[in-house]
């Protein structure tokens, strides 16, 4: 870390260390809090969240211009863990067009003739780029693992499904993370860890709200009711799967402003190490630019001459 990024670095600490998991020691997804606030209140926290979307945007300018490293993050959760209106909040000001979020939903009948990694390979964000993945392949270890029924459409070879199977996908995960990362692509995962009794409360006021009732269906109902399973396959998905090149950050996710606050810090804390800047302009371009200002001045000489 340079002396320039020190003072970031320390002001950002307090929401970036408590929650990210690199796979370094024991992980117990019970002894994370959902409702933790990091000290702070609404007020502030809003204060930090508008920083953190400056800083984001100006990053992102450098990074697209670059073109040298891409960023990949990825959101997971439980249903209303609040994982859209998250990126909607953090990436509020970023110009669009560095950067692309896809949602992954029930897989069609053309990427079930793929393997379970093809369809996120081909969405993965370009140098220069963040891509922002609503969901994942992490899917594959979680939905898929509750519901076997989901695994057994998958046409995978019946001999290849043993019981080792989730083992293996979270190995195959882990090597495709860091083949991306010694490429030049920098990986973040955000497990937004919302409680049993908010999602409820989510639910209630999706109801209740006639412009929030599209987002609710019967299924929700039925996830729900498997909660312990899903948070036993998470446990397993965080242990297995986070490394220092794609660490997890498991997001107290019951109050959506310090999510948010977490969510940023990390990102904008992950691009200040890159040391991002615009691309130096050589002699030539120079020499070369001081051709078109005087061909330019020129033009507006010659205009002037022309009403006069």
């Amino acid at each position: 870390m340079n002396k320039k990024s020190q003072p970031l670095a320390d002001e950002l600490k307090p929401y970036l260390a408590p929650f990210r998991y690199d796979g370094t020691g024991e992980f117990h997804l019970k002894s994370h809090k959902t409702d933790a606030k990091g000290g702070l209140d609404k007020e502030k926290a809003t204060r930090i969240i508008e920083a953190n979307r400056k800083r984001l945007a100006e990053f992102q300018e450098k990074l697209y211009a670059q073109d040298r490293w891409s960023l990949l993050l990825i959101f997971q959760g439980m249903d209303a863990a609040g994982k859209d209106s998250a990126i909607k909040s953090v990436f509020e000001g970023v110009n669009p067009q560095g950067c692309e979020v896809t949602a992954f939903k029930v897989p069609s009948t053309k990427e079930l003739d793929h393997d379970f990694l093809w369809r996120s390979m081909i969405a993965l964000p370009e140098r220069g780029r963040i891509g922002i993945f609503n969901r994942s392949y992490y899917e594959e270890c979680l939905v898929v693992r509750v519901h076997s029924e989901i695994l057994a459409r998958q046409k995978i070879p019946q001999k290849l499904v043993t019981k080792d199977i989730w083992k293996e996908r979270f190995e195959d995960i882990s090597a495709v993370e860091r083949y991306l990362s010694r490429n030049g692509t920098v990986i973040l995962k955000f497990f937004l860890n919302v409680s049993k009794k908010e999602q409820r409360e989510r639910f209630l006021e999706r109801l209740e709200d006639p412009a929030k009732n599209w987002k609710f269906s019967l299924a929700d109902i039925g996830e729900r009711a498997l909660w312990a399973k899903y948070q036993a396959a998470y446990q397993d998905m965080i242990h297995y799967t986070a490394s220092r090149a794609a660490p997890w950050i498991v997001v107290p996710a019951d109050h959506k402003w310090f999510a948010r606050v977490v969510i940023g810090s990390t990102i904008v804390a992950a691009l200040e190490q890159l040391d991002l800047h615009f691309p130096k302009v050589d002699k030539a371009d120079r020499s070369e630019f001081k051709q078109v200002r005087e061909a330019l001045l020129a033009e507006e000489d010659g205009a002037k001459k022309k009403d006069g």
